[in-house]
């Protein structure tokens, strides 16, 4: 799930990260024991090398492993499969519904207007800008350029230490054979993404390279965020299991 909006989202991003090390801090400790077997192997991982893990039960997180060191890689019309299953997803489809709700409330890109059209319109744009994204960064580019898009999980250190190599896999990424790469997928395909929504189908007054360029970086931020959550939430999810 790598949905976006058009604002500038660093500002944001502080107070949400300390709110999450609040929640996980105590977790740091004790992670690299429950990674270790604790649990067992993850229910949600599939022998194709996906998951049908939800982050927060509801979002999919269908690209994150745990505890995967060693998975085939996946083909391009695996990545284009599971890339789609996620952008279709009624998880996804309540987010993007969310995000056109504050949108409105803000009146944000006042050009599409009020009402139920002015709704229809930024749900639909909210829908795009997340599905285009996920189609360059996941699907696309790692198929041209052989980068594999999955998350995988640090599961050890404190929160720090996570937290550090989760945002470094903004900029470094696996390729299919196992080696280490910059991550031309997540920097080309999000700024492409950018760029396509920017220019073709939102408000015209908004048409133009600094937005285009403000929108690149509130994607790259929200896809940081996104990577701390895809590495804490097992933890999380551990967690609530045990509290039951």
């Amino acid at each position: 799930m790598r949905s976006i909006q058009r604002v500038r989202t660093g500002h944001r991003l502080i107070p949400a990260i300390s709110l999450l090390y609040v929640l996980t801090a105590p977790l740091g400790s004790r992670a690299q024991t429950a990674a270790s077997g604790a649990d067992g192997p993850p229910p949600a991982t599939q022998p194709s090398g996906t998951s049908k893990d939800r982050l927060f039960y509801t979002l999919p997180n269908f690209f994150t492993l745990e505890n995967a060191s060693n998975v085939p890689p996946l083909t391009g019309r695996e990545k284009f499969k599971v890339t789609l299953q996620s952008s279709f997803d009624p998880g996804d489809l309540l987010w993007y519904a969310s995000l056109a709700g504050i949108n409105q409330a803000e009146n944000s890109e006042a050009a599409y207007g009020q009402g139920s059209a002015g709704y229809a319109k930024r749900f639909g744009a909210n829908f795009a800008d997340g599905t285009i994204e996920n189609l360059t960064t996941e699907a696309i580019f790692p198929s041209l350029l052989h980068q594999d898009p999955r998350y995988f999980q640090l599961a050890k250190g404190g929160f720090w230490r996570r937290t550090g190599y989760a945002i470094s896999r903004l900029f470094l990424t696996r390729s299919d054979s196992g080696e280490t790469q910059f991550n031309y997928s997540e920097i080309l395909g999000s700024a492409s993404a950018a760029s396509i929504s920017t220019f073709s189908y939102h408000p015209h007054g908004d048409r133009n390279l600094s937005n285009a360029l403000g929108v690149w970086a509130s994607q790259v931020g929200f896809d940081g965020f996104t990577y701390v959550m895809r590495e804490f939430w097992p933890d999380i999810r551990r967690k609530l299991r045990k509290s039951k």
